[in-house]
């Protein structure tokens, strides 16, 4: 089953760049298809694979923060290639 994914990480916390690059830049680093813009990253691929990737990068995540939040949101179907129609 394919899925897509999004996610915003919300360290609530001074100097919280460093944590959200170093967990978009982990995510990068699999061979899923993986999109940025500037409210969240978009993750795309087979429902096992990408929730394997996520439960490993997000508990790394959490490790590198103090406090925060991680929305996530889950699509069952493989919307990369989406495209308003309007």
């Amino acid at each position: 089953m394919k899925i897509s994914v999004e996610l915003t990480l919300s360290p609530l916390q001074d100097n919280f760049e460093p944590a959200i690059i170093h967990f978009i830049k982990s995510l990068r680093n699999s061979n899923l298809k993986v999109m940025e813009n500037p409210l969240s990253t978009q993750v795309y691929g087979d429902y096992d694979a990408v929730m394997n990737l996520l439960t490993v990068h997000i508990k790394e995540a959490m490790a590198l923060i103090d406090n925060g939040l991680l929305y996530m949101k889950i699509v069952k179907t493989d919307r990369q290639d989406y495209e308003p129609h309007f």
